[in-house]
């Protein structure tokens, strides 16, 4: 272009900005305890004069710090509440010993009278004293007269309730008072004390005690290793996230802070006052979020009462922290909120006229995050096989080394995040205008991002690797029974003097409500007529089982059946704990039919039956229980059950299904026939009780885990979007729709919470191998466990989202243009 005198025109010149020159460094000044108190002091003033803001985030603080407090204080009581409930059980036991003490003033005698009803079991003893001064269980005023009974709260109220209409008929007693607490493991047992006369203890199983509880009578049995290391590592996973949640909430409101210590530089303060007056504020948070987590521990106590998992209940007073661990949560957590917001302030720059905090910021670091999990693999390696079956019981150092490598590791998955996020997001580009705003928000603040699913991220790695433990250890802790409940449901043992009491208890279940068949087995031993050994207890024996053709079919391999055969057992190799010589049982042959009173060897005085000729040789078969019968089998035209001396009588019970309450009428008449009697349902598989105790600790333990984590990510969205609330407001007043910052939202919560879930995926397959490996198993990956920690994940997302919309919808509003 020319100019006016034909020459060129002159161009203005191009300015390049200049980046700021960087602040010189401030002498580091020695700063005495006294000025430390001062900053910190005035930290907790501007923390609650500061306007609503600062509120705002004190109390956002509070909450988040609160919940952590809550939860730890929870994990803190539990070795104390386990404690405390098993010495109210070991205080109350009645254990018999295999010599009763000689009946005297001083004594007892007892019956062990446990029940089921739909499902609860409940635990009940009758007694008759034996003198003037009968030891008294603890939790009642005095032994209950016969026909009286004492009942703890929760069996009386379901007594009184429409649901005990069946029990309260197995319960013929009255009840005169309540077990207190003394008496109760915790406030849901089923428990009940009911008094009899003597007289009816001559026909029933009883013994005598002298004195209650079980002290002096031996030492727990050892955790078994690898139950050992489910409830080491159960910890760790279950506490770890609340830690990171902690230490999340304790930088709440970062940015709105540093713009007020951008004030205080302006009148003067320089940056190490103003570090330590906002470690100030987050000090004051933290101390009044210990405040609020003490009240809402002191909530869910209370409320703790009066809920039952697993049949597992704790009174309100059990569950308290020892003081050791609650002066350990009480400092810990202070001091953690005041580090990490020395350490978050470490990377910005707060000058007088503003904070440099959007600069380009540098690229995070790969090394060192990657050095925490190979860390806790090289803790974790050397166990391996040191959990094992044939490893003993393992060391406390074992069980500490395990530990730190699971911690070392979870926490390297939460410092790997940041990086993750930062490294995916910055590769985001176009999309639809939510996504854009979700994805420039992530690029902004990635590590904010990063942070809120930390917590989710831990606790799903280490669900992963629990259930690839939990599953091995839960093979090697449940055992088939041989037990098959397809055949018969359930099993009663009826104490019985004559075969006459056997068919009349017998002829009791076949009318009873629900019971479809009854296979009755009447039993006794027979000993060799003909043994000429002076010694009666090494004469040989076998037993003798009379019962109908199909009760007989399901004890051996029988063909023809009709009344009045008799059928001889053939021996063989599964038989081989029954004495090798006991063949004197074969047709034609004479057996001694009286026995001792202990029903096992024979009497001197001899009662002689010939086996029939026409008996027939019959394999054995497994019965209903997993057991095998050897001897004589015999129908009841064959033999007559009166004949048998010392009989024992058993009733195969199959039940209707149409019939709902069929279990509950079958006890009611077992109960009426004996209090004492053992009514057994047949079961397939069972479980060690260690094992059942550990399992339910354990998910009581991730249902508050996974509430926290679904609260903390609903604490820490409010609070983004809290400081978002003028941005939000601009957006409006330039015409975005709610439905396009709603969509933004769940992508901001979703991007993160994939990236989190994919890495706890790995994490997790590489701590649960490491945890098969100490257990010396073989890797198995529980996929159907794995997705359902994947869609527990994308159900936060979906929860975090909708909670908060009515909040976001608020926010936006042209009113939060207004400012001071």
């Amino acid at each position: 272009m020319s100019g006016p005198d034909g020459g060129r025109a002159a161009t203005a010149p191009t300015l390049t900005p200049v980046p700021p020159m960087p602040a010189a460094p401030e002498p580091r000044r020695r700063v005495g305890i006294a000025r430390w108190a001062a900053d910190l002091a005035m930290g907790g003033r501007f923390a609650v004069t500061g306007g609503r803001e600062s509120w705002a985030r004190t109390i956002m603080t509070a909450v988040g710090v609160g919940l952590g407090v809550a939860l730890l204080l929870l994990a803190s009581s539990a070795p104390n509440a386990y404690s405390l409930r098993g010495e109210r059980s070991d205080a109350r036991a009645a254990l018999g010993f295999q010599t009763d003490p000689v009946p005297g003033p001083g004594t007892i005698q007892l019956g062990r009278a446990n029940t089921t009803y739909r499902g609860a079991d409940i635990e009940g003893l009758v007694m008759s004293p034996d003198g003037a001064h009968p030891p008294q269980p603890p939790g009642i005023g005095h032994i209950p007269a016969p026909g009286e009974m004492w009942v703890s709260p929760a069996l009386k109220k379901l007594l009184a309730s429409g649901d005990g209409k069946l029990l309260r008929e197995r319960l013929p007693y009255r009840t005169i008072g309540t077990i207190d607490d003394s008496g109760l493991s915790g406030p849901a047992d089923l428990r009940y004390y009911a008094g009899i006369s003597q007289k009816a203890f001559a026909h029933i199983n009883g013994y005598h005690i002298d004195r209650w509880g079980t002290k002096n009578v031996g030492k727990p049995q050892p955790l078994n290793p690898g139950l050992l290391l489910l409830v080491v590592v159960g910890c760790v996973v279950l506490l770890l996230p609340v830690l990171i949640f902690i230490a999340t909430a304790a930088r709440f409101g970062g940015e709105r802070r540093d713009r007020r210590l951008a004030a205080l530089r302006l009148v003067g303060a320089d940056s190490h006052m103003t570090r330590r007056i906002a470690a100030g504020e987050s000090l004051f948070g933290s101390l009044l979020g210990l405040a609020v987590g003490g009240v809402l521990f002191l909530l869910i106590r209370e409320f703790i009462s009066t809920v039952t998992l697993w049949d597992v209940s704790f009174f309100a007073s059990d569950i308290r922290p020892s003081g050791l661990l609650a002066a350990l949560i009480t400092v810990t957590v202070p001091a953690s909120a005041v580090i990490v917001t020395l350490v978050a302030l470490r990377g910005i720059t707060i000058e007088p006229l503003g904070v440099v905090r959007n600069a380009t910021p540098k690229r995070r670091r790969l090394w060192w995050r990657l050095l925490l999990p190979l860390l806790g693999i090289g803790l974790l390696l050397p166990l391996a096989g040191g959990f094992g079956p044939g490893s003993g019981s393992s060391s406390d150092t074992k069980a500490y080394q395990a530990a730190i490598g699971a911690i070392l590791l979870l926490v390297g998955l939460t410092a790997l995040l940041p990086w993750l996020v930062e490294a995916v997001v910055e590769r985001f580009g176009k999309g639809p205008v939510p996504w854009q705003l979700a994805t420039r928000r992530l690029q902004l603040s990635s590590g904010t991002a990063a942070r809120a699913v930390s917590g989710i991220t831990v606790a799903v790695a280490g669900a992963i690797a629990i259930q690839m433990l939990f599953t091995t250890v839960q093979n090697d802790s449940t055992k088939e029974t041989g037990q098959d409940p397809h055949r018969t449901q359930m099993i009663a043992n009826v104490r019985v003097e004559t075969g006459a009491q056997a068919r009349a208890a017998f002829d009791r279940y076949r009318g009873t409500k629900g019971v479809k068949d009854v296979l009755g087995f009447t039993e006794g031993y027979i000993a060799d007529a003909h043994s000429k050994e002076k010694d009666r207890t090494s004469i040989a024996t076998d037993s003798l089982t009379v019962a109908g053709c199909p009760a007989l079919r399901e004890v051996a391999r029988v063909t023809s059946c009709e009344d009045g055969d008799v059928f001889v057992i053939k021996r063989s190799g599964s038989s081989a704990y029954y004495d090798p010589g006991a063949d004197f049982a074969k047709p034609g042959a004479q057996v001694n039919l009286n026995m001792d009173p202990s029903g096992y060897t024979p009497s001197a005085t001899k009662k002689l039956w010939t086996i029939p000729r026409s008996a027939k040789l019959v394999g054995s078969r497994t019965d209903p229980t997993g057991s095998e019968r050897t001897g004589i089998l015999a129908t009841p035209g064959a033999f007559d059950v009166a004949d048998l001396d010392q009989p024992r009588a058993v009733a195969m019970l199959r039940l209707d299904p149409k019939v709902p309450d069929a279990a509950e009428f079958t006890r009611n008449t077992s109960a009426a026939l004996d209090p004492t009697m053992d009514v057994m349902t047949l079961s397939s598989t069972s479980e060690s009780s260690q094992f059942a105790t550990i399992r339910r600790g354990l998910f009581i333990g991730a249902t508050a885990t996974l509430l926290l984590i679904g609260a903390s990510m609903i604490v820490t969205t409010l609070e983004q979007l809290r400081e978002r609330r003028r941005l939000l407001s601009v957006l409006v007043a330039f015409g975005t729709r709610r439905a396009t910052l709603s969509w933004s939202i769940l992508w901001q919560t979703a991007v993160p919470v994939v990236l989190g879930l994919a890495l706890s995926i790995a994490g997790g397959l590489a701590l649960g191998a490491m945890l098969l490996k100490m257990v010396d198993q073989p890797l198995a990956v529980d996929w159907s466990s794995l997705g359902a920690m994947t869609g527990i994940g994308a159900g936060v997302i979906l929860l975090v989202t909708f909670v908060s919309l009515p909040p976001l919808w608020r926010m936006m509003r042209p009113e939060g243009l207004r400012t001071e």
